[in-house]
């Protein structure tokens, strides 16, 4: 077996330990740093933890299965898994905010970068009409950039990937199990086309089977990626509302395809836009929905914890666009792009021809910068610098 890291073993042990959760180990965390400190600390400093008790003390103190640990370990390299910790740069800054934020993620494939993620879910037993019009809405999101992310169940989660798939757009799909129990299994072909083409997450351990009580929590995950769900068709009943409503608590927007009044799968989301949700009809609902809230979110980013990685920009990478306030922080590929741009249209086709960059990346950057407010998209899918 390949000596893994040594901190790796803390981290999963740390998951191991009767009786602790996810908020237990971040408030560890914001008090000892690293899971190493945590398991090394005396029990009286232990104790004093919020949320940290005499008996979860103990447990931390008195945990000697290393053996479970070493074979989790193995599992995850014979699978060529990748652990992604909420200390690592890796792990999506989203999901750092939300209540009750993993602190561990197991992923197979590579988590697109940018984190324009749309959350697309639904009834697992979907209608024709609500499997096309996922497929539709999936594809039309992945050719503007975003990455298309949902579950893997049956009907409208694997018409929302199967969508983002069609066109070489990138998906996330979030595990309610292990990430080596397929789920459910007639989806091994779409399981290993989306490692390749984006990733698959959970945060359970390897062979956790698809328990009940696993969904609402991967469902929490779903919308914390993400910048908004939406919900295709839901009975009244469906747990795409619980989506939805944890969505909302996170503060993310909620979306809702309407349906017939008379058919049983479109009464979860025709309620839903009675509630406020906002109806969507093309893909264009969504991103004038989530274009303010991106530029917000790159304007004034809330201040992570202390325990956690903030971002820092390397080298000089601020551009001025003639606005008052401070400059964008631009990646290379951004700079790139907006170098190749003026006041005079400049089709997308161009942009490839001119940076070289693959379709793929030059969409998903093109809406990046959109949605920032740093260039506009005018017609004829024609881009130019925003005054």
């Amino acid at each position: 077996m390949t000596q893994a890291p040594e901190n790796l073993k803390y981290w999963l042990a740390l998951k191991f330990v009767e009786g602790l959760g996810n908020i237990g180990v971040r408030n560890l965390l914001r008090s000892f740093g690293t899971p190493e400190r945590i398991f090394r600390s005396p029990l009286n400093m232990l104790s004093t933890v919020e949320g940290i008790g005499p008996k979860t003390a103990s447990s931390i103190k008195d945990f000697n299965d290393w053996a479970r640990v070493a074979t989790e370990i193995e599992r995850v390299e014979r699978g060529r898994v990748t652990l992604i910790t909420c200390q690592d740069p890796r792990f999506p800054k989203r999901l750092l905010f939300i209540y009750d934020c993993p602190f561990l993620l197991y992923v197979k494939g590579a988590l697109p970068a940018g984190e324009l993620n749309i959350a697309v879910v639904g009834s697992r037993s979907a209608s024709a009409y609500g499997k096309f019009t996922t497929e539709r809405l999936s594809r039309e999101l992945a050719l503007q950039g975003a990455v298309v992310v949902s579950g893997m169940a049956r009907g409208i989660d694997t018409a929302a990937h199967q969508g983002a798939l069609s066109v070489q757009g990138k998906t996330i799909a979030v595990l309610g199990s292990g990430i080596d129990v397929i789920y459910p299994p007639e989806n091994e072909g779409l399981y290993h086309k989306i490692a390749d083409c984006g990733a698959v997450i959970t945060e359970f351990a390897m062979g956790t089977p698809p328990n009940a009580p696993n969904f609402p929590a991967r469902n929490r995950i779903i919308s914390g990626i993400s910048l908004g769900v939406v919900v295709v068709e839901a009975t009244d009943k469906s747990g795409s509302l619980i989506t939805a409503r944890i969505a909302l608590e996170q503060g993310r927007e909620v979306f809702a395809v309407p349906g017939g009044i008379d058919a049983a799968g479109s009464r979860g989301t025709n309620r839903l836009i009675k509630e406020g949700a906002k109806l969507v009809e093309n893909v264009d609902d969504i991103l004038d929905e989530i274009r303010p809230q991106v530029a917000g979110e790159f304007e004034a980013a809330p201040a992570a914890d202390d325990d956690l990685p903030a971002e820092t920009p390397q080298g000089d990478n601020r551009q001025s666009h003639g606005k008052s306030g401070p400059s964008p922080v631009l990646s290379a590929g951004e700079q790139l792009l907006v170098s190749k741009l003026s006041s005079q249209p400049r089709h997308v086709d161009e942009l490839i021809a001119a940076t070289g960059m693959a379709a793929a990346e030059i969409l998903a950057l093109l809406l990046q910068l959109e949605l920032r407010g740093l260039i506009r998209r005018t017609a004829g899918n024609k881009y130019i610098l925003q005054e």
